[in-house]
């Protein structure tokens, strides 16, 4: 299915929520598009405190995707360990890290050079 970049931010509006939803922490919004070689339009990233709460988050994105608009991940990683879930939807990559994985790898250090969009999160 290929989805159009309205689809790709309205898919980014549901992985948000759904971050929200379980409590993710520090959500941004990397706007990849206008990278050159960038392999994805979105990178949306937040980080959880504990595997039980990355999971929660990678299965309350996947259920608002799917019921929402009928996507599911393409390819999931790091369900097992839940250090840095990756959910790619392809247009859309999702990543969900425990706190300390996502400060080791600073992925948002790696992509500065695009727009990106922070949302905090309200108790």
């Amino acid at each position: 299915m290929n989805q159009t970049i309205y689809e790709s931010e309205d898919l980014v509006k549901l992985v948000v929520q759904g971050m929200e939803d379980k409590k993710g922490r520090d959500i941004i919004i990397l706007d990849l598009q206008d990278i050159d070689h960038a392999i994805t339009n979105y990178f949306v990233i937040c980080h959880g405190a504990s595997k039980p709460q990355l999971e929660a988050i990678a299965d309350g994105i996947i259920e608002k995707s799917l019921k929402n608009l009928g996507v599911k991940p393409w390819h999931k990683e790091g369900i097992e360990n839940a250090e840095w879930i990756l959910l790619d939807y392809v247009d859309v990559v999702v990543h969900i890290f425990r706190g300390d994985r996502r400060e080791f790898y600073q992925l948002e250090k790696l992509w500065a050079d695009a727009p990106s969009v922070h949302h905090d999160h309200k108790e």
